[in-house]
């Protein structure tokens, strides 16, 4: 790659975080495709793609371009975060934990990374790893705890004895 060629790519991954800092999705992804040829090869460019497309919650097309940033770069965790996101948001809840797992490896200390585990595992029915997630992300983080209460997410866990627990109900 030439000089010129790695410095249009700098530029243009500096102008569609921009757009997307400024809440301008369609912008970023307008800049991101006229350049399409260099994004292609690289993670940073296929990410803004992902993240850009899951903005605009188009969830399905953000999966292609997140996966072809792994391929490039396969300890990204914000890009296995995103790619869990949206196979969560397109009903593909196992694809989703098998992404937060990889992400996991990678950083067994990200509080984000269990909560959204917790959740993806209470809606695949899955109490005791939810429940063990969640914990490990309050213990992290006890933050988290303020959405507990209204996280959709649990819906499947509200009568458990765990999740009540973590809400500071008497079980």
């Amino acid at each position: 790659m030439t000089a010129a060629t790695r410095e249009s790519l700098r530029k243009t991954r500096r102008e569609a975080e921009g757009y997307l800092e400024l809440g301008l999705p369609e912008h970023a992804l307008r800049s991101l495709r006229r350049r399409s040829d260099l994004i292609y090869h690289d993670a940073r460019g296929c990410y803004l793609v992902g993240e850009t497309l899951r903005e605009l919650q188009l969830y399905s097309q953000a999966v292609r371009p997140l996966q072809r940033a792994l391929e490039l770069i396969p300890d990204d965790v914000h890009a296995w975060m995103a790619l869990g996101w949206c196979y969560k948001r397109i009903g593909r809840i196992e694809m989703a934990i098998d992404s937060l797992e990889h992400a996991l490896a990678v950083e067994p200390g990200l509080a984000v990374l269990h909560y959204n585990m917790a959740c993806y595992c209470s809606l695949a029915r899955r109490r005791r790893l939810a429940l063990q997630h969640l914990g490990d992300a309050l213990d992290i983080d006890g933050n988290f705890r303020d959405f507990l209460a209204y996280e959709t997410d649990f819906a499947p866990l509200r009568t458990d004895p765990g999740f009540r627990g973590f809400l500071g109900e008497a079980t």
